[in-house]
């Protein structure tokens, strides 16, 4: 596994990977992480099982990034890995096709996400990057696509079907379920909430994609049909302390949490207004905890949501139509909690962790010559 930044620096993608790594190691594989190391962090780790090699990346950017390059290819010439996983189409894919070059070692390329700031945007934003384009349309043996927009964009970018593969994230569902009444009231009594007004959560990164200031400007608007509501933002980021500082009545910022759990059994309805996304983990742990979704049209929520079923989706960067769907749930807790429970349905049905696990281990097998077990 080649990914840019790894536990306890936590995005996504490091939650993601975090959390099957473990999960492949249980079924015999023998799986390494390959990432940067970042300052006040180990050169090399054992997290849940997992060894974690941390990288150096001294100096300017493209001096850390050969330095980066060079030292990764020194340590995957020692592990000789049957399959190198690399975790966004930028660095870590660049990584892993000089390895391929070097040893014929197949290479499966997780695309993060897509639209105007997704992987392939970033590949051809100049000269340079798009360079680095002309390799993984010829030479990445699987593309992993998390959402139906990223495919779309593959498919465009000429990567044909049987390259593309279609393996979005999962989450654990049995870590992550519906609060019982007690837990919800205790969650909320802890957190000084009132027991029975509508409760609304972001969780994640703090940072102008997440598109919070838009969430913050209609916050007053949506408090006029419930006085009594609440919104909890957690999570820290680079817009945090800004957004913080600026924020109306009734917004409670618990920061950085280990656990986002409480804070999810508290609420009643998942808010995402993000401007990009791959697939949301937190979109996805929000719906297994059975709330009632609204999210942006952008990357993997038009897979998970059906609109008027178990969510709504609103038009990114839409501040009318992100009103009017918050509005209308905190204002029908009959209907929010309707679509909350039919999301928990269809995250356990589709997209629980073990089923992204076996699938990922089908895929490795699949481009391993001779079927041998990958490591």
């Amino acid at each position: 596994m080649i990914i840019q930044g790894y536990h306890p620096r936590v995005g996504g993608a490091e939650r993601q990977l975090a959390a099957v790594a473990p999960r492949l190691q249980a079924r015999g594989l023998d799986v390494h992480v390959l990432t940067r190391r970042y300052p006040g962090l180990a050169a090399e780790e054992i997290v849940n099982g997992v060894p974690v090699h941390r990288l150096p990346i001294p100096g300017p950017k493209r001096v850390g990034s050969l330095v980066f390059l060079a030292a990764a290819l020194l340590k995957l010439r020692q592990l000789r890995p049957q399959v190198i996983h690399a975790h966004e189409l930028l660095s870590p894919t660049t990584t892993a096709l000089a390895a391929r070059r070097l040893w014929k070692t197949p290479v499966v390329a997780k695309v993060l996400r897509g639209g105007a700031v997704g992987d392939l945007a970033k590949l051809r934003r100049n000269s340079l990057s798009a360079s680095r384009l002309r390799p993984l349309q010829t030479q990445v043996d699987r593309f992993i696509v998390v959402s139906r927009e990223i495919d779309r964009e593959l498919e465009a970018a000429g990567i044909p079907p049987q390259r593309r593969a279609f393996i979005p994230n999962g989450v654990d569902c049995q870590r992550f379920a519906p609060a019982t009444p007690e837990q919800k009231a205790a969650a909320r009594a802890q957190l000084g909430l009132p027991a029975n007004q509508p409760v609304l959560v972001f969780t994640g990164r703090i940072d102008p994609e997440k598109n919070l200031a838009l969430l913050l400007s209609l916050w007053p608007q949506i408090r006029l049909a419930a006085p009594q509501a609440s919104l909890l933002l957690v999570g820290d980021g680079e817009q945090a302390a800004e957004l913080c500082a600026a924020s109306p009545e009734g917004v409670l910022w618990p920061g950085k949490v280990t656990d986002p759990r409480p804070y999810l059994h508290a609420a009643d309805i998942f808010v995402l207004p993000s401007l990009t996304e791959g697939l949301s983990n937190a979109l996805l742990e929000g719906m297994a905890c059975g709330l009632a979704p609204v999210s942006s049209h952008v990357g993997g929520s038009e897979d998970v949501i059906l609109p008027g079923v178990n969510g709504c989706l609103v038009p990114a960067n839409d501040g009318a139509a992100l009103q009017e769907a918050l509005v209308n749930l905190v204002s029908h807790p009959d209907i929010c909690a309707r679509m909350g429970a039919a999301s928990r349905e269809r995250i356990a049905q589709e997209y629980d962790l073990e089923t992204t696990v076996a699938r990922l281990h089908h895929l490795y097998l699949e481009v391993t010559p001779q079927r041998s077990q990958p490591s």
